[in-house]
């Protein structure tokens, strides 16, 4: 019985075939990019409509559209998503976007807007105002009712978040007492200054927020008490003190009152 023995192929020939295959593969991908760059220029993928979801409070669709959609270049295939979410996130008012392409032609912007929740007096002279979320903002004052809205100061934007958690922590607290928090300052040395709706202040001092809002609460118990015992009431108090609080009086009589504040 006759076998057959299989010859190699001669080095050259391999070299030539796999070269012919590369060959191939490089005009197929040609054509195939120059097909995907030719349907990428079709007028019918050029963004036909923007629909805007979610908050449009400040700025209505119209405004965001003439603002934003002036940047928006190229089409559904070749369109920036980072720079179209940029474009829309420099909006004032605008504090999230998300950008989704939807086939042919549509885009969908959905929309987060900013919250003030206090005006922002910075170092730099120009007033801010601060979101829900700690953040330091640009946008127009006159949008909003800054005489409802309390003042943060200090140092850096950064203190913005701080001073907020440490609002949050304190107004209830001082609830009780029927007073409210117009102004809430640091230092640069980190000491915390509390201005109040009656026209009086708090100076906390320094701590963490767990040391400021026990020294308050300490206040906030016994303040009544001593304030009654001087038969007059209290204009600053002073809530550095390891054992009390020191009050200074309301009248002709003002002095400065120490206040024991026991648990």
């Amino acid at each position: 019985m006759a076998s057959t023995v299989a010859t190699p192929l001669p080095p050259d020939v391999r070299v030539m075939n796999a070269t012919a295959l590369a060959i191939v593969a490089l005009a197929g991908a040609v054509v195939v990019a120059a097909a995907l760059a030719w349907l990428a220029r079709q007028p019918a993928f050029a963004f036909r409509s923007i629909r805007l979801e979610g908050e449009v409070t400040r700025n209505n669709a119209a405004t965001l559209r003439a603002i934003a959609a002036p940047r928006l270049t190229g089409n559904y295939f070749t369109l920036d998503l980072q720079g179209a979410r940029r474009a829309f996130e420099d909006v004032p008012w605008v504090r999230h976007a998300v950008v989704r392409r939807v086939f042919p032609n549509r885009l969908v912007v959905v929309l987060e807007e900013h919250h003030p929740v206090a005006v922002w007096k910075g170092d730099e002279g120009n007033d801010r105002l601060v979101n829900s979320h700690g953040e330091v903002f640009e946008a127009n004052l006159g949008d909003v009712d800054e005489e409802l809205l309390p003042e943060f100061a200090g140092p850096d934007d950064a203190t913005a978040a701080t001073a907020l958690a440490l609002h949050r922590a304190l107004v209830p607290v001082l609830r009780p007492l029927d007073l409210g928090v117009t102004r809430l300052a640091v230092s640069r040395r980190g000491s915390w200054t509390l201005e109040l709706d009656n026209g009086a202040s708090l100076e906390l001092g320094r701590g963490s927020e767990a040391e400021l809002h026990a020294r308050v609460a300490r206040f906030a118990r016994t303040v009544t008490q001593v304030a009654a015992r001087q038969r007059r009431g209290w204009s600053h108090a002073d809530l550095r003190h390891g054992d009390g609080y020191a009050l200074t009086m309301k009248g002709p009589l003002a002095s400065a009152a120490a206040g024991e504040a026991q648990p």
